[in-house]
């Protein structure tokens, strides 16, 4: 059959392609959803509890996409003790565009010219918050294609979700999420495991290309999120199921089978919602369901919906999110530290979540786990896929290494500085009036990034932008577990490079300068 998969193909691809580092980056601010709802004239609770925020980072103008990119990759590069000349593949999801030709990854680039690795391949990819998770199969199939030479590919998924004054403002957010892939990776994908939903809808969409605030349909949204993932999760069963058949197995596959369930998260209440839809899902196409005990308990007089008239039906929703209380407190629940704290990133939203589930359990508690991994992004794209963590969590492993790496998320997330509402207002503002705009140096105080972040120094009269880098040893405390470069301090620039050394020792702010353009 046309399409079909040789029986022998699998014994020649390499072993557990998959994720084998991962590094976050957070805005170094933050304003409390709380005092948002207080100034905004709101019911309390509206943003705390009716969508299960309690802070929202933000970027001042001093942060671009590129900035954070440049950030997180340079992070996760010194973290891991990685040379540039090691990766092969370099790919980018955002939705935040800066410019319509060139891409993020270009501006990346700059990071490699003192290895002089210029053989990488990869550009942007985009569609809403979707475009993370497609760089990051694209980066999985590059490595498991006859493309792939032996060398890793990096992954980058950031963006600067804002919001025009209103309801939607409070699901903003910001940040990045780098992940580094290869084979025998801690955390494995599971091959021929994806549901995937396609369908075009004007529910989120961003056609104003001088502004960065989106249009949104938000009942709209909810919905084409609910729907694609039904859609998802009934592929992604009938294929595990087709797997299981082949193998000799009977069992029904259900929620119970994922030992933690990721989603992509625009706000957090819509993840309680959205696993709660999982187990109706799982009710529905149960042959014959225990109502008497169990998890299904009590719902007999739900077994005749139709779940495409469920969307919006409160008395669904409330006695299923009933139902799936338990579940939730252990499948999901830890995996919205960062969404909550933080607010949506977009395209390393669901990436965040992972991060979370990482840095909130011991490497024993994760070993052999099955992750399920929801990814929606507006207009829209979804994709349900699992990953399946190693069974080695012995020390030193590759497993240990990664949640060590994490297991100070939660207080890079309590060192963040509080900003009040009225100034977070005020910010937005300034963002609001410079974006694109050219020939402009930044307001933004560089003084409390945190050491070692990128970020804009100045746009030129062409457009072109030049970032500056915070020195590591900056006068306060460092970001817990950052690993000094070994990359020299030295900055001399070479006539040769469009880029001088790029210095990481050098005491004071703005260590060095580098462009998205020639000069």
């Amino acid at each position: 059959m046309p399409g079909s998969l040789p029986a022998s193909c699998e014994a020649t691809w390499p072993k557990d392609v998959g994720i084998i580092a991962l590094e976050v980056y957070m805005p170094s601010q933050y304003v409390d959803q709380a005092e948002l709802e207080e100034f905004d004239g709101v019911g309390a609770g509206k943003y705390t509890v009716g969508l299960g925020q309690s802070r929202m980072g933000f970027c001042t103008d001093r942060e671009d996409i590129n900035s954070l990119c440049l950030t997180v990759v340079q992070r996760l590069m010194e973290r891991n003790g990685l040379s540039y000349d090691s990766v092969g593949r370099l790919e980018v999801g955002t939705e935040t565009i800066i410019d319509k030709s060139k891409s993020v990854k270009t501006v990346l680039m700059q990071l490699f010219e003192e290895s002089g690795n210029t053989d990488v391949e990869g550009v942007d990819t985009t569609n809403a918050c979707y475009g993370g998770t497609a760089a990051l199969f694209n980066a999985v199939n590059w490595v498991e294609s006859s493309s792939w030479d032996g060398r890793y590919a990096l992954v980058v998924a950031g963006d600067i979700a804002v919001y025009a004054t209103g309801s939607a403002r409070p699901t903003g957010g910001a940040g990045a999420v780098a992940m580094l892939v290869g084979t025998n990776a801690p955390l494995a994908f599971e091959r021929g495991l994806r549901g995937t939903h396609m369908q075009h809808a004007y529910d989120f969409y961003k056609p104003d290309m001088v502004s960065e605030y989106p249009v949104v349909d938000g009942k709209l949204s909810i919905q084409c999120y609910l729907g694609a993932l039904d859609r998802c999760y009934s592929v992604y069963r009938n294929k595990i199921h087709a797997q299981w058949q082949r193998e000799g197995l009977e069992t029904r596959f259900c929620l119970e089978d994922f030992g933690f369930m990721l989603f992509h998260s625009p706000y957090c209440k819509l993840v309680q919602k959205s696993l709660a839809r999982l187990v109706l899902n799982d009710f529905l196409s149960h042959p014959s369901p225990n109502t008497q005990s169990g998890p299904f308990s009590g719902l007999e007089a739900f077994r005749d919906v139709k779940i495409e008239d469920t969307y919006f039906d409160r008395d669904v929703e409330k006695a299923f999110m009933k139902a799936s209380t338990e579940l939730f407190e252990q499948k999901t629940k830890a995996s919205l530290l960062i969404s909550n704290q933080n607010g949506n990133m977009y395209t390393p939203s669901v990436y965040g979540c992972l991060a979370s589930v990482l840095a909130q359990h011991t490497p024993h508690q994760l070993a052999g786990q099955r992750i399920g991994v929801f990814s929606y992004g507006s207009g829209f794209a979804a994709t349900l896929y699992s990953i399946r963590v190693t069974q080695d969590a012995t020390p030193g492993s590759a497993l240990d290494k990664m949640v060590s790496s994490l297991c100070d998320l939660k207080a890079r997330l309590d060192s963040r500085k509080k900003i009040s509402p009225a100034l977070f207002a005020d910010i937005m503002k300034i963002r609001e009036e410079t974006h694109h705009l050219a020939n402009y140096v930044p307001q933004g105080s560089v003084d409390d990034l945190i050491p070692g972040t990128w970020y804009l120094t100045r746009v030129d009269e062409k457009h072109r932008r030049q970032y500056g880098r915070r020195s590591l040893n900056d006068d306060g405390p460092l970001e817990a577990g950052l690993v000094h470069s070994s990359i020299t301090s030295e900055h001399v620039p070479s006539p040769l490079k469009k880029m001088p050394r790029i210095p990481t020792t050098t005491a004071g702010t703005e260590v060095v300068v580098i462009s998205n353009g020639d000069h």
